[in-house]
């Protein structure tokens, strides 16, 4: 027999609700980013950067990818068992991730958005392993995020190196 909030986890509106606060609080993650990054794209084009870092103008279209994703599996994870651990390390990764930016752009802390992004890469890490206790597409759908943030931070190690 399920609970009351096992039911309203899994059945209707509120379902879809709880969605909508996954995407906001990743919108709200971005947005901080955004706000850091303001010229961010004439910034990193003046950057001494890797032969194989990519055009400022790829960054946006994978992280709304990235971001849907990482909204999607949250809401999966809830939907099975609610508020617990698990989504504590999603959200300790959001606000990682949400950190990185300001740090990396607006501060030009190379050195330290590189700590930053190796603890954000942590963070995710452990979120996989709990999302993969209840929910393996929660966790799947999390590999592609680590993936691009594995990449970012060999980018952010490497610029912070040509630029120190």
């Amino acid at each position: 027999m399920r609970t009351t909030a096992e039911k309203t986890r899994r059945d209707g509106a509120g379902q879809w609700w709880a969605l909508a606060g996954f995407m906001v609080a990743v919108v709200v993650a971005a947005g901080v980013g955004n706000l850091a990054a303001s010229g961010a794209a004439d910034q990193y084009a003046g950057l001494d950067r890797p032969a194989w870092s990519p055009p400022s103008w790829l960054f946006g279209p994978v992280w709304t990818v990235l971001y849907v994703m990482i909204a999607v599996s949250a809401w999966l994870v809830w939907r099975r068992v609610g508020f617990g651990a698990a989504l504590g390390a999603w959200a300790v990764q959001l606000v990682l991730n949400a950190g990185w930016t300001p740090l990396f752009f607006a501060g030009d802390r190379y050195g330290l958005a590189f700590a930053e992004i190796i603890l954000l890469w942590l963070a995710i890490g452990v979120t996989v392993l709990l999302f993969a206790r209840t929910s393996r597409l929660a966790a799947a759908l999390l590999l592609p995020y680590w993936a691009w943030v594995t990449f970012a931070a060999a980018l952010n190690y490497s610029i912070w190196q040509l630029n120190s």
